[in-house]
């Protein structure tokens, strides 16, 4: 699986360090020529100079006696918690932000002060906030949202069920939203509860009750996304794109792949039982894949940043669940595996405007008995038309760690 950093916390932690800086010496000495601050990736250094790689390719960052190091700590990006730091602490890979006067031809700029963030602080911070959504999140999709109670209802689905917990935010609470077309917790935007729908998907960290039934959340991520299931009438490999036959409205859609988190293939015998128990976990027996054991602080989850979304716990209940880690385990496809006929499917932003042209999030192939069990429920139930199947496919309905 493609895996999303956290908030890409790599970049985005320090944008706020290269913005504060740029703040602090952006303003032109009296007489003097305007300072530059410039971000990026240290590529080699040693006494002289840094090399480093910003957005706009190499630079040479060359230093003088009087320049100054200070470091700035990753789980606390301000200038103000920045302490004096040597050359000897700056490696390859680390970031940096330097104000100095730029050369002419903008290949390098003579360096007054160097502000690090090391890829060892960065690396820790990453692990210390995935622990935190691991142990301390919660995912699912909400149900109900009351606007005057600030309350949201979410149906938290693990291999074992579904169970609803009311979720309420704490004072202070930050809210995000994904973006249209993205799962990158660096691509989300600021929101309120007043922007959560039924139908959304939502990840959140912060205190669960005892009995499970209850959720005071400190942060919450929301996205809009809806699942798609088809027959491949063609694939264009060179595009990286699948045209299927959309199961309900029975017209044709191009699902782009070019962006997808996961891309795997449900093993039959595992898909026909699931499907028998409404996409939950099969009797023991059943040929159900077990829980991967935790040991240790898990590399990623599933609570959120995006997809990519390391980040909260895994599965769509946070540690409680095991969805993704079963989805870990299943085979890993390209496009050139597909071929007309398969039965796909794919979760994708509820935001995109156009319906015959999406944007794969994930993709799963061999979900045939699933779509089959729907459209089964929906045909005994006496509905029809599109808004008659209701397709819930274990894996497909999250978006991914961020």
């Amino acid at each position: 699986m493609k895996k999303l950093s956290y908030r890409s916390i790599a970049l985005s932690l320090f944008v706020l360090v290269f913005a504060a800086a740029f703040g602090v010496f952006a303003q032109t000495p009296a007489g003097g020529v305007k300072p530059s601050v410039v971000a990026g990736d240290v590529v080699s250094a040693d006494k002289a100079k840094l090399v480093l790689l910003s957005k706009d390719g190499t630079l040479d960052a060359i230093f003088s006696p009087t320049t100054e190091f200070k470091r700035v700590p990753a789980d606390n990006p301000k200038l103000s918690a920045a302490v004096a730091a040597d050359l000897s602490d700056i490696g390859p890979g680390d970031k940096v932000a330097v104000s100095g006067i730029l050369s002419d031809d903008k290949k390098s700029i003579a360096v007054r002060t160097v502000y690090l963030m090391s890829k060892t602080d960065i690396a820790a911070r990453e692990t210390a906030e995935r622990q935190k959504w691991t142990t301390r999140g919660i995912s699912g999709r909400v149900s109900a949202v009351d606007q005057l109670t600030k309350q949201v209802k979410i149906e938290v689905r693990g291999l074992a069920g579904s169970t609803t917990v009311v979720l309420s935010p704490k004072d202070n609470a930050k809210f995000l939203r994904y973006a249209p077309n993205s799962v990158k917790f660096s691509e989300a935007v600021s929101s309120t509860i007043v922007e959560v729908q039924p139908g959304d998907m939502l990840r959140a960290v912060g205190d669960r009750s005892p009995d499970g039934a209850s959720f005071a959340a400190e942060e919450v991520i929301t996205g809009a996304f809806r699942t798609l299931a088809g027959t491949v009438k063609s694939i264009d490999a060179a595009k990286n794109e699948v045209l299927i036959t959309d199961a309900s409205t029975k017209k044709d859609v191009t699902i782009e792949l070019g962006t997808a988190i996961l891309i795997k293939k449900f093993p039959e015998e595992m898909a026909q039982r699931m499907a028998q128990f409404g996409g939950g976990a099969p009797p023991a027996g059943a040929g159900s894949a077990p829980a991967r054991p935790v040991q240790g602080p898990p590399a990623g989850g599933g609570a959120g940043p995006g997809g990519q979304p390391g980040g909260p716990g895994r599965g769509m209940g946070g540690p409680r669940g095991g969805i993704d880690d079963m989805l870990e385990r299943f085979p890993t496809i390209t496009i050139a595996e597909l071929k007309a006929g398969d039965v796909i499917a794919v979760s994708s932003s509820r935001d995109q405007a156009a319906v015959d042209r999406i944007k794969a999030i994930k993709l799963l192939a061999g979900v045939e008995p699933f779509l089959r069990a729907a459209q089964a429920q929906a045909a005994a139930a006496g509905q029809r038309g599109s808004q008659g199947v209701s397709l819930s496919i274990p894996g497909l309905d999250g978006f991914g760690n961020p």
